[in-house]
C-alpha cells in the first residue's frame, strides 16, 4: 500500500486555527507533484498541539481532499491503550486507509508492554496500521525480536514500519523476522538512499513538504534501477534534508514551504516556535542549492 515519497504534512494554521483551504490546496500540490501517499497529523503536523476532535479533523479532511488517489496513513498513536484505539477507530472514520501509531513514550513500557499494546489494538480494531518506531522523541525502541512478534501475531493488522532509529542494519534485521513483504519506509530523509539500498521501499519525508517533485523523482529513480540517477537527486535534496533540524522541527519545514509557497503561514503552536535567523539562512541555502527559489 506504501511505498515511494510519502510527505509528513505540516498543518497550516493561521491565528491559532487550522487554515483549511491552504491545506487542501496543499495536498493537491503534493499529489500533483508525485507524492506517493499523505500522512496528516504526524509529528511534523503538530499532532502533539492538536485536540482530538480538530486532529481528525486534519485527517478528514486530507483524505476528502485526496479523493483515493493516494493512500492517506493518519498520525494515530498514544501512550494510553484505550486512547490508542480509539484514534484507531476515529482515523478510519475519517477516511484514513492505515494509522501510523508510536509505540507507547513517556512511560516506557517493556518490550512486553509495547507488545501488548500493539496486540490491543489489533484485536480492538481493523484498519491496517504502520509502526512508527522514534525512540529520539518517545524514549521507547521497538526492538527488532518485538516487532517480529508483533507482526508475526498480527501480519494482516501490521502491514509496515516508519524507522526513524537511524540504524540502518534494522532493515535487514527486521526483514528477516517481519518477512518480505513487510513494508520498510525511512523516518530520515538523510538516509533514504542508504536504507532503499538495505531493502526499504520509500521514506515518509520531512523535504517532501518543500520539494515534492525531486523527493518522488529521487525514490522513483532508484525503484527503477537508476541509481546513479538517485544519488544524482541525493546529492541535490541533502542539504535541504540537513537543514530541515537546523533548528527544533516543524520551524524550519513551516518556513521552507512559505517560500516555494507564499499562500502558506508559517505560524505554529507553542512550545513550537519559528525557526531562528541561523536556520532560515541555511534553509534559504539549501533551497537555492536545489534550484527551488
Amino acid at each position: 500500500m506504501f511505498s515511494g515519497s510519502i510527505p509528513a504534512l505540516v498543518t497550516p494554521f493561521r491565528n491559532g486555527a487550522f487554515a483549511e483551504e491552504v491545506f487542501r490546496a496543499f495536498v493537491d500540490w503534493q499529489i500533483e507533484q508525485g507524492s506517493a501517499a499523505l500522512v496528516p497529523c504526524g509529528t511534523t503536523g503538530e499532532a502533539a498541539t492538536m485536540p482530538k476532535d480538530e486532529h481528525f479533523h486534519v485527517v478528514r479532511v486530507c483524505a476528502e481532499q485526496a479523493k483515493g488517489r493516494v493512500p492517506v496513513l493518519a498520525g494515530a498513536g498514544s501512550n494510553d491503550t484505550r486512547v490508542a484505539i480509539e484514534n484507531v477507530h476515529a482515523a478510519q472514520d475519517a477516511g484514513a486507509d492505515a494509522a501510523l501509531m508510536v509505540p507507547p513514550y513517556y512511560n516506557r513500557p517493556s518490550q512486553e508492554g509495547i507488545f501488548r499494546h500493539f496486540a490491543a489494538v489489533a484485536e480492538a480494531t481493523e484498519l491496517p496500521i504502520v509502526l512508527y518506531n522514534v525512540p529520539g522523541r518517545t524514549v521507547t525502541d521497538i526492538q527488532p525480536a518485538t516487532m517480529a512478534r508483533i507482526v508475526q501475531a498480527f501480519p494482516d493488522t501490521f502491514i509496515g514500519v516508519k524507522d526513524a532509529t537511524g540504524q540502518l542494519a534494522r532493515v535487514s534485521e527486521q526483514r528477516a523476522g517481519c518477512g518480505a513483504g513487510f513494508t520498510q519506509l525511512s523516518g530520515n530523509d538523510e538516509t533514504a538512499l542508504a536504507f532503499n539500498a538495505m531493502g526499504g521501499v520509500g521514506c515518509i519525508s520531512v523535504s517532501a513538504n518543500v520539494a515534492p517533485k525531486l523527493c518522488a523523482e529521487f525514490q522513483a529513480a532508484w525503484a527503477a534501477g537508476a541509481s546513479a540517477r538517485a544519488l544524482e537527486l541525493h546529492d541535490l535534496l541533502y542539504p535541504l534534508h540537513v537543514a530541515m533540524f537546523t533548528d527544533a522541527s516543524p520551524g524550519p519545514v513551516k518556513y521552507a514551504v512559505g517560500r516555494v509557497r507564499p499562500d502558506f503561514p508559517g505560524e505554529l503552536r507553542l512550545p513550537m516556535t519559528e525557526a531562528s535567523e541561523a536556520s532560515r539562512k541555511a534553509v534559504d541555502a539549501a533551497l537555492a542549492h536545489a534550484g527551488l527559489v
